[in-house]
């Protein structure tokens, strides 16, 4: 047999190769001391926790808190994420000590206090097609601007340019009628709106005039329908909400405005022609007002009274009544002098106060509107 190379180890007698020396065993790490974790190892969800804590600032001493649990776990479990809970740990105590230090110099009542506005601004904040019935607003430059796309919602109890009395949609147009063809339908919807918000009208101040945002030809193509109603002041700015339906009268004055506001309505839609021009139209609109205020005499003498206002409203309805003859009388009328020869005792023979004594009784404004005020 020759011998084996040199360093070479030796085969056995049999010719088997020799024995592979055994590795020697990695010594264990001290007692209490863990090794590193195994690559297997989970991340510790505290000290994910803590990081976030530390990052996001919502709780500062939170983070804190969770990284000091996390590390004793990483110990004890042989977990990964010390570097998390560290770095956690950290940003928790910046955190804490920024927020101290804010506390003692009054900073964060300053920064509280402006993101507070900013948050109140905002929420007051409307588009003139968001509105709804009953806010109140101030338009921005402190005038009413038909093109303005934003408002700020007020207290109606405050100074404010505008009160909205509803809204309606135009779903008489297929398409895009131009501003012309709203106009006129916005104007006509828009008072009966107003009249139904403010059934009290003697307590619309002269200086509240209608007023209302319609679609333009941009926000119709993105589905804008609606017109918005509302009072508006002319000049300087409106006090008190101008609201008086039956969601702030008792039934009694309700009882009363509603017949008795008819009356005004029917003499606003006397014909621009004269009897001797349009003699058919204005002997139509006679025998309207005789019929009104036929209707509006049977609804107040059906309707239970208060005791202290049922003489003022027994006498306003003797009144109307004696009007209503005259009005019948012009309504027969065959020509244009029978027609005038009634036309004016007509008009003179209805109370020029319309019952102020039983408004008063009722509650209600008794002072009359000047004759300019639009209501």
């Amino acid at each position: 047999m020759e011998p084996s190379p040199q360093g070479s180890p030796q085969e056995s007698p049999q010719g088997w190769p020799p024995p592979q020396q055994p590795h020697l065993p990695v010594p264990p790490a001290p007692y209490g001391m863990p090794g590193p974790p195994p690559p297997s190892a989970n991340t510790n969800g505290l000290a994910i926790a803590s990081l976030v804590t530390g990052i996001v600032c919502c709780v500062p001493p939170l983070g804190m808190v969770l990284g000091g649990i996390a590390l004793g776990q990483i110990r004890k479990k042989g977990e990964r994420g010390k570097g998390l809970a560290v770095t956690g740990m950290i940003l928790s105590l910046v955190s804490t000590l920024l927020v101290v230090a804010g506390l003692a110099t009054g900073a964060y009542r300053e920064v509280y206090d402006g993101m507070r506005d900013a948050a109140d601004e905002a929420s007051r904040t409307r588009s003139t097609f968001d509105l709804r019935k009953g806010q109140c607003f101030n338009s921005p430059g402190g005038t009413i601007e038909a093109e303005t796309p934003d408002v700020t919602i007020v207290d109606c109890a405050t100074p404010h340019d505008g009160e909205i009395t509803g809204s309606f949609a135009l779903t008489q147009f297929d398409k895009w009628p131009g501003d012309k063809a709203i106009e006129p339908v916005a104007e006509k919807r828009c008072d009966v709106l107003n009249s139904a918000y403010a059934m009290d009208t003697w307590a619309i101040p002269d200086d509240a005039w209608i007023y209302y945002y319609q679609p333009s030809a941009d926000s119709w193509r993105l589905g804008d329908r609606v017109v918005t109603c509302s009072f508006a002041a002319e000049k300087g700015k409106l006090t008190g909400s101008l609201r008086s339906d039956a969601t702030t009268l008792d039934t009694h004055q309700v009882a009363f405005l509603k017949p008795v506001n008819l009356i005004d309505t029917v003499l606003l839609e006397e014909p621009e022609a004269d009897a001797e021009d349009d003699l058919d139209a204005n002997v139509r609109w006679a025998g309207k007002v005789s019929s009104t205020l036929s209707g509006t005499v049977a609804k107040l003498r059906a309707h239970p009274w208060p005791t202290a206002a049922e003489r003022p409203l027994a006498d306003l309805v003797e009144e109307l009544e004696a009007a209503r003859e005259h009005w019948a009388k012009a309504a027969a009328a065959t020509d244009a002098d029978v027609f005038w020869e009634h036309y004016d005792p007509a008009y003179d023979a209805l109370p020029a106060d319309m019952g102020a004594k039983a408004r008063a009784a009722l509650g209600l404004t008794r002072t009359p509107p000047e004759p300019s005020a639009t209501t």
